[in-house]
């Protein structure tokens, strides 16, 4: 039978529950017994796609942000959503440096970020109905330390 767990996660988006949403899903990945560079790139990962929800999905107004982070075996999936203004074209949205406020202080590299921490990055989202975003990583077993005599 294979392994799985499950949570979920429901906050408003203010900038203040970032840091929430990040510790939350690396405190539950930690029963893989990941390494901390693994830790540390999940919840870069997770900060990331929290921030697009707060910045972009919802601009100026207050929305909620769902979060679902399953294991299954030695694979962890998470699932942000917002129901937030949408992304009108994916494909240019992911391409780095790309910021759908110009004129604010952002960088542009939210998804590129994700996909270099994460195995894998999908993105979906629908013009006034939100987006969702899935990553995935391996948690690949830390070597054993074995002492020998």
């Amino acid at each position: 039978m294979k392994s799985q767990n499950f949570m979920k996660l429901n906050f408003p988006s203010k900038s203040a529950n970032e840091g929430f949403a990040r510790s939350a899903v690396a405190t539950f990945c930690t029963q893989l017994d990941p390494t901390v560079e693994q830790i540390n790139d999940i919840k870069t990962a997770v900060s990331e796609a929290v921030t697009n929800c707060i910045v972009h999905g919802y601009k100026d107004t207050l929305g909620i942000i769902y979060i679902t982070a399953t294991i299954k075996e030695d694979v962890l999936t998470i699932k942000i959503v917002d129901k937030g203004v949408g992304i009108e074209d994916i494909d240019v949205a992911m391409q780095p440096m790309y910021t759908s406020d110009p004129n604010g202080e952002r960088a542009g590299i939210g998804f590129m970020v994700m996909q270099s921490f994460m195995d894998t990055l999908k993105v979906k989202s629908s013009l006034g109905k939100g987006t969702r975003v899935v990553m995935t990583k391996k948690i690949k077993p830390r070597e054993q330390n074995v002492i020998t005599t």
